[in-house]
């Protein structure tokens, strides 16, 4: 949407997102380039187009709403015309009970849109703006049942054959191709279920294909085997991979546009039994930063995470198993740190989330540049904020402790199941007792749990057995531990965890548990879960655990003592979210187990 140069001076004021001095200066900028102000605002990251959206919203008086395009029913949205809502950037998405057809538009000033709207449906409309892309990603429910097309597709194929599915030739592989065409609603139908990772698996009578949505692999259908050797081909061909070597292991990347959203694909095939397996992850290149707050971090967490973020020096390390979301965390200090007074320089294998303005740097074994030869060219790279990948070896966990000591703020991870055996693991990895002492700030150890619907979640009263069962999971075990979670759950209530969800502890015991609701849910892949949130324990290095530390203590000493100062573990900070109604206490076991 178009906002006039004297509406974004006056939202610049209003939202004190730019100072006088600096809305001068790019006033006389937009003058000099002839660029909207608006425009040149977004881009030096002043205000985000979303948050400037938000302040013209308010400014104009109209609301601002942010689609969830699962939620918008069908019938509803069909009721204005396809070539007409993306020509004029409107979504239908919902009817109340009064008559009210609610109406989302990228630029409600559009007098001709609206006036056209309204003839096509009537006057009796509530209109919202929304961001353009979300607009966008809306519209594309515009093309139906994704997985209804990729099974149409499927069973033309079916039909053809079972012909040699190692033979490949050119038509088969070619863009119009329908295997070009099942490759594209693959893509296509995993983005619209929110899927982390594509897998297409040969089996002996059939090619699988399955999802990993909100962390759990689902089987999405079932290919004909004598499609393989053409699909693996395509997908090769997209990444820039060798087509006719199938007896090693190869890596690729591609990019692919959704619903005005750009995708990277990260491809790996690998030979199996049955033929070639590939796995795609799905990278959203459009992704902004995410507030710690959104991640899940509250109360103490959250406050020793923003002291560690201002420290001058030392080290911060995010540690849990292959995907507990350690990278999404990394990648959201870092956008926050992100300013053009810093030289953030990072070394990862590989690099996942595109930073701008951040110097990334990815390793590479056989050229020689490991983590720890990285680190050494990094350091001559003039950083104030480094950021490792992973700390695999003493080499790379030395160099990353001398870079904290010299004048170095530096974020890695390590594969340890809490945050308390981080720190004798450094020790396994030969550092000294006082340099880990004196280096590192904080410890995240963290895991991601299935966030539950809000719109369909339900509430229940547990039993005495649920009760007591709950009791022994999470090691409770009197009247003061009950007084001790209804705090910290009145605490978090405060911070906005749950939302209006009430309470559901006292200072007894347990009134009430949350759980998902598979039936009211309208997309079945995700079971009555939507999305993702991480559980924490945050531990802070106080003097009394650097005493620890320099005495060679175990790691449940560490924790003992990191629990006295007020940590709150993984498990209780899941137990406070599942009482919240973030999660269910079942996610929360499957995922904390040790």
């Amino acid at each position: 949407m178009r906002i006039s140069d004297v509406i974004t001076e006056k939202l610049l004021a209003r939202t004190s997102a730019a100072t006088p001095e600096q809305i001068t200066a790019l006033k006389e900028e937009s003058a000099h380039l002839r660029r909207p102000l608006q425009y040149l605002v977004v881009e030096k990251e002043l205000i985000s187009e979303k948050s400037l959206i938000q302040a013209w919203a308010d400014y104009a008086q109209i609301p601002f709403i942010e689609l969830d395009p699962r939620d918008i029913p069908s019938d509803i949205l069909n009721k204005i015309p396809e070539r007409i809502a993306r020509q004029y950037n409107v979504v239908l998405f919902k009817i109340d009970k009064e008559g009210v057809q609610h109406l989302a538009m990228e630029d409600p000033d559009d007098v001709q849109a609206v006036n056209f709207i309204q003839k096509e449906i009537g006057e009796n409309v509530q209109i919202y703006v929304a961001p353009k892309e979300n607009i966008l990603a809306a519209l594309e429910n515009y093309r139906g049942d994704v997985n209804q097309e990729l099974n149409e597709v499927i069973d033309i194929q079916r039909e053809d054959g079972g012909a040699d599915s190692t033979t490949v030739t050119e038509e088969d592989v070619a863009e119009d191709s329908p295997i070009a065409q099942t490759v594209n609603l693959l893509l296509e139908y995993a983005i619209r279920s929110h899927a982390s990772d594509i897998h297409i698996e040969p089996r002996e009578e059939y090619v699988q294909i399955r999802y990993r949505i909100d962390g759990v692999l689902k089987e999405v259908n079932r290919l004909p085997k004598n499609v393989l050797g053409a699909l693996i081909s395509r997908i090769k061909i997209l990444s820039n991979l060798k087509i006719d070597e199938r007896r090693v292991p190869q890596d690729g990347r591609f990019k692919i546009k959704v619903a005005g959203k750009q995708y990277a694909l990260r491809v790996s095939s690998l030979p199996v039994a049955d033929g070639e397996k590939v796995a795609m992850r799905i990278l959203d290149e459009s992704d902004q930063a995410i507030t710690l707050e959104s991640l899940g971090y509250w109360g103490k967490s959250l406050g020793i995470m923003k002291i560690a973020l201002t420290e001058p020096n030392g080290m911060v390390l995010v540690t849990g198993p292959t995907g507990s979301g350690k990278s999404t965390s990394l990648f959201s200090v870092l956008s926050i740190l992100n300013t053009p007074d810093v030289n953030i320089s990072t070394i990862e294998d590989p690099v996942e989330y595109k930073i701008p303005g951040v110097n990334q740097t990815q390793t590479n074994v056989k050229a020689g540049m490991t983590f720890a030869n990285g680190l050494r060219a990094l350091l001559r790279q003039d950083p104030n904020i480094i950021m490792i990948g992973e700390i695999r070896d003493g080499e790379t966990a030395n160099l990353g402790v001398q870079a904290a000591l010299t004048g170095h703020l530096v974020f890695s991870t390590l594969h340890t199941n809490n945050a308390a055996t981080c720190l004798p693991r450094l020790l396994d990895m030969g550092i000294e007792p006082f340099l880990i002492a004196s280096t590192v700030k904080a410890v995240v150890g963290q895991r991601l749990v299935r966030r539950l619907n809000k719109a369909t979640r339900q509430s229940y009263t547990p039993s005495e057995v649920e009760k007591q069962a709950v009791i022994r999971m999470f090691n409770l075990r009197d009247g003061q531990d009950f007084r001790y979670i209804h705090e910290l759950e009145k605490q978090a209530m405060a911070e906005g965890v749950g939302g209006d969800a009430p309470l559901s502890t006292d200072e007894r015991g347990i009134n009430t548990l949350w759980r998902a609701n598979a039936d009211d849910n309208e997309d079945a892949a995700h079971n009555g879960y939507k999305g993702r949130i991480g559980i924490y324990e945050v531990l802070s290095n106080s003097l009394d655990i650097q005493k620890l530390i320099m005495s060679n203590s175990t790691s449940s000493q560490i924790q003992i003592q990191a629990i006295a100062e007020g940590m709150v573990t993984m498990q209780t900070d899941g137990l406070i979210k599942a009482l919240r109604g973030e999660t269910s206490i079942e996610e929360v076991l499957r995922v904390s187990k040790e």
